[in-house]
């Protein structure tokens, strides 16, 4: 029943910045483990930021920490990820995700496309 839907993707000029947003519906039994992944053509879909719905605990990719920030409006049940100082490498199709808990690798910021069940149909996002 959950369902998401990104919104907020764009062109953008290098040391830009852009906020995606993800509107949440539905309900994870057992708990609430949201995420943002990008995937560029040819590349394998990456882990970006993650947090748990309830807590506000999250964690970042190492290649995005200090630039981006995972956030969340339990009120609008929407997620949102701020990005800021986009570099090129930082275009691809953005997705978010959720799942009823998140495991250890979430944590330590290693994020799993495997760890997520739940996927939008992503979002566009170009660097240039």
């Amino acid at each position: 029943h959950v369902q998401l839907v990104e919104s907020g993707g764009g062109s953008v000029q290098t040391g830009g910045s852009l906020r995606l947003s993800c509107q949440v519906s539905g309900y994870l039994y057992g708990g609430n483990c949201l995420g943002w992944f990008r995937q560029a053509p040819g590349k394998e879909r990456e882990g970006v930021a993650s947090t748990h719905a309830y807590t506000g605990m999250t964690a970042y990719a190492e290649t995005v920490k200090g630039r981006f920030t995972i956030s969340r409006d339990n009120d609008k049940n929407t997620l949102y990820l701020q990005m800021n100082s986009l570099k090129p490498e930082d275009t691809g199709m953005y997705y978010c995700a959720a799942d009823r808990f998140c495991p250890a690798s979430v944590w330590v910021g290693r994020a799993r496309r495997s760890d997520f069940g739940y996927w939008g149909q992503g979002t566009q996002v170009t660097v240039s």
